[in-house]
């Protein structure tokens, strides 16, 4: 009787939280014009946090049937104006119809949405150091690949040694293996691990940057930051874009998309492609051909119904294909590399086939006590070598790495599931709250072997013609809960603080297997498996004074979490397999600033941080396995500043600058290495340039008024701090400076642009391994691109 009494009232409760007010209806009536007062069609009108969007119609008129009355957040955006985004307070009875008065680009910043607390809001209202940038500055910066971030974003630097694997660093937190230290998002899947995430970037509505620990909403391996990158969602109206691009070094880029109606009002659709291809930098002496020579096919779909004013159902696919001939252009020694730009010897080309498809299945509600989201997504990422690669980097046949050997191997798949509820806007509420939770299955049967040739001996390795063979198979389980409240304190002073718990079992087996060429495997470390168990509570805590209108400070707290694991079976007798290393955990503190002055002309960010990060993961490559294991050392400390500003000074006169400063210090005694102690107190944190910095000047003139024709002018300066490769820190990169520039011709439809990448041709390390192989950052490319969108 009392079971049944309890099941009634949860089941009451259920309904009233996704149920609508009964008679509680609102309507939302608009008018888009321009600042002459013209009515603007076509324009994009959406209630934000909700799948109701609408398209004004040929008298700039939009309207809203049918809505829960409450607080929502409007947002306008029309091609060639700067968007607008505010909030309004929507009630059952009839108001007047809104005004909205678009301002052209060329006149003022877009008022910017990002969805970091996991909600769409306004930038600037939140307490989190967030780079943001919308789809025309995504156009604007020519962003191809997530690496091309690095140094637009304060702090971030990211680099790959040739194949398109970023590894990622903010604020000196940097990401040294496979479970990323810098979380990547894709249209609210988390891109699991460097396995199974998608670096091409395709019809993007915006790319987000959170920087410094983001555990509580986010969760594990967000230690560093998070980058939350949206592409574009269908569309009440057909509509779509063709982009054609071509320049040096045969490079070839063709990308389009179309999104249209289905059933009007009820079913969606849209895709896009992106076909990449290009000779390869760098010339092998060897055979003198074209080595890393690249091609990246990749295409998403999306299918959206919407059953209901309230629901959307929404069902998302993206499929990369990767094919490269060289996939590690490096060459051994700094100064070889520097004097004898993009040339190598390596006698064996290691050709890569690398193919990713992630899907995700999301359920939305809008209830009137509260929002409901619910997203399954499934990552498959299938990578291995069709000709093996060049372990030892020279033309000797001595050491080659060789994992071809099927399906069933080198086969990462992924399952992930988030349930969450937030709190729906209320006229009156001071409250705001999500919670949810996260579940994830992560299946990793890799099988590796390291070939020693007939030229072995050169290297000393005392034996010949043989392979010793690492077999793994990793199965990791987890389970989270979180939830984050937003309470305003005072008319001006409001409170975020919010705290998550991470559950992780890991199982990893491992076998070892010599195998002399021409006979059958004979076993050397039988199979064999271990299972630990990890857990974290991730705490945060800020708070957001107004200054005023468009200004506010902040101060927050957060600890940071990456998960630890089992060590692999490799050739270093200083780690035995299946060992544990332990995860890390890191304590932030920052006080930020955020303002906008002269009616949305000027913004101007600013943040201080200091981090203290606790049982550093460090990685050890050991050779000649070609196997990198993880060890725990001690502490690492890491402080600075960060400066973020946009303007538009004049008309047609666009005005960005970005600059970070990062002091990464280790504060331990050292690590085991190649039989060797690496002293690491004092050292200062690998791939993490000191300064990053860019200034970006964009001028426009309008051609004609009538058909809207500009022609635009764009130059970029970046300038990157030292930065180290190794943590003895003996391979290093100076400080250097790299030059973009654009100019086109073009309107809201059409365009044709020229630009230069790296416009000096300067020469600097991207890449480097500890044992001293190389790789140079991309030289100067040159190319034209030609768009259409309709």
């Amino acid at each position: 009787m009392k079971s049944n009494c309890c099941t009634r009232i949860l089941s009451v409760l259920f309904i009233l939280l996704i149920s609508s007010r009964i008679n509680a209806q609102a309507v939302i009536e608009g008018l888009v014009t321009d600042a002459a007062a013209k009515p603007i069609s076509h324009a994009t009108v959406r209630l934000l946090n909700t799948p109701s969007a609408v398209i004004s119609n040929d008298a700039g008129q939009f309207v809203f049937n049918k809505l829960l009355p409450g607080r929502y957040i409007i947002e306008i955006t029309a091609i060639g104006y700067a968007s607008q985004a505010k909030e309004i307070i929507v009630t059952a009875a009839s108001s007047a119809p809104l005004r909205f008065q678009l301002q052209t680009s060329l006149r003022q910043l877009e008022t910017v949405v990002v969805s970091a607390g996991k909600k769409e809001e306004l930038l600037q209202k939140i307490p989190v150091s967030v780079t943001a940038l919308t789809a025309q500055q995504v156009s604007d910066y020519r962003l191809w690949n997530i690496g091309d971030l690095s140094g637009i974003v304060p702090n971030l630097y990211a680099g790959n040694p040739g194949d398109e694997r970023n590894v990622t660093s903010i604020r000196g937190i940097t990401t040294t293996s496979y479970d990323p230290s810098v979380t990547t998002y894709i249209d609210g899947v988390n891109q699991f691990s460097l396995d199974t995430y998608i670096p091409q970037l395709a019809d993007i509505e915006r790319i987000e940057i959170l920087r410094g620990p983001q555990g509580t909403l986010y969760g594990r391996n967000a230690m560093g930051g998070v980058i939350n990158i949206v592409t574009k969602k269908p569309s009440a109206e057909t509509g779509g874009f063709v982009e054609l691009s071509a320049g040096n070094y045969h490079q070839q880029r063709y990308s389009g998309g179309l999104r249209f109606p289905l059933v009007k009002n009820k079913l969606s659709a849209g895709f896009a492609f992106a076909i990449a291809k290009r000779n390869g930098y760098y010339q092998n002496e060897f055979n003198n051909s074209s080595f890393d020579k690249q091609q990246q096919n990749g295409v998403q779909y999306y299918l959206q119904y919407l059953p209901g004013s309230n629901w959307t159902i929404g069902l998302h696919g993206k499929l990369q294909l990767n094919r490269n001939n060289g996939a590690f252009p490096v060459v051994n020694g700094v100064d070889d590399a520097l004097q004898h730009p993009f040339v190598l010897n390596q006698n064996a080309i290691g050709k890569m086939v690398d193919n990713t498809y992630n899907t995700a299945l999301s359920l939305q509600h809008k209830g009137a006590v509260a929002d409901i989201s619910i997203q399954t997504a499934w990552q498959n990422n299938y990578r291995y070598y069709q000709s093996p690669i060049d372990g030892d980097f020279s033309p000797l046949d001595a050491v080659t790495v060789i994992n071809d050997y099927g399906r069933h191997w080198n086969n990462v798949k992924v399952f992930t599931n988030e349930f969450r509820i937030t709190s729906a806007d209320t006229k009156t509420s001071k409250l705001g709250w999500t919670a949810g939770t996260y579940f994830f299955h992560q299946y990793v049967p890799n099988k590796q072997a390291t070939h020693f040739g007939k030229d072995a001996g050169a290297l000393g390795i005392p034996a010949t013609d043989f392979s010793s063979i690492n077999t793994s198979t990793g199965r990791n389980t987890g389970l989270a809960l979180y939830g984050q409240l937003t309470y305003q304190l005072l008319p001006k002073l409001s409170l975020v603080a919010g705290l998550r718990y991470d559950y992780e079992r890991r199982k990893l087996n491992v076998m070892g297997e010599y195998q002399p060429d021409g006979s059958a495997p004979m076993v050397t470390t039988p199979d064999t498996s271990a299972t630990v168990h990890f857990n974290a509570l991730s705490p945060k805590l800020a708070l957001r004074y107004e200054l005023g209108a468009g200004s506010s400070l902040y101060a927050g707290y957060s600890r940071g979490y990456r998960t630890g694991g089992l060590t692999q079976l490799s050739g270093d007798p200083s780690a035995p397999p299946l060992y544990p290393y332990s995860p890390e955990y890191s304590n932030n503190i920052e006080l930020g600033s955020k303002n906008d002055f002269f009616n949305n002309r000027l913004r101007v960010n600013a943040v201080l941080f200091l981090t203290y990060l606790n049982n550093a993961q460090v990685p050890v490559l050991v050779l000649p396995d070609a196997i990198t294991v993880t060890k725990n050392t001690g502490r690492l400390n890491s402080r600075g500043a960060e400066l973020e500003i946009a303007a538009n000074p004049l008309k047609g006169l666009e005005f960005t600058y970005s600059a970070g400063y990062t002091h990464a210090v280790y504060k331990s005694t050292g690590i085991s290495a190649g039989g060797q102690i690496i002293d690491l107190n004092g050292k200062r944190q690998i791939f993490t340039p000191d300064i990053t910095s860019l200034a970006a000047l964009q001028y426009s003139i309008m051609l004609s008024e009538k058909q809207q024709w500009q022609l635009t002018a764009r130059g970029e300066w970046f300038y990157f701090g030292k930065r180290y490769f190794d943590f003895a820190n003996s391979i290093e990169q100076g400080a250097y400076q790299l030059l973009n520039a654009k100019l086109g011709i073009h309107n809201r439809h059409w365009g044709i642009w020229g630009w230069w990448r790296n416009a000096g041709n300067t020469k600097y390390i991207a890449y480097a391994y500890d044992f001293g192989a190389v790789h140079l950052g991309n030289p100067r490319t040159i190319g034209v691109t030609l768009s259409a969108r309709f």
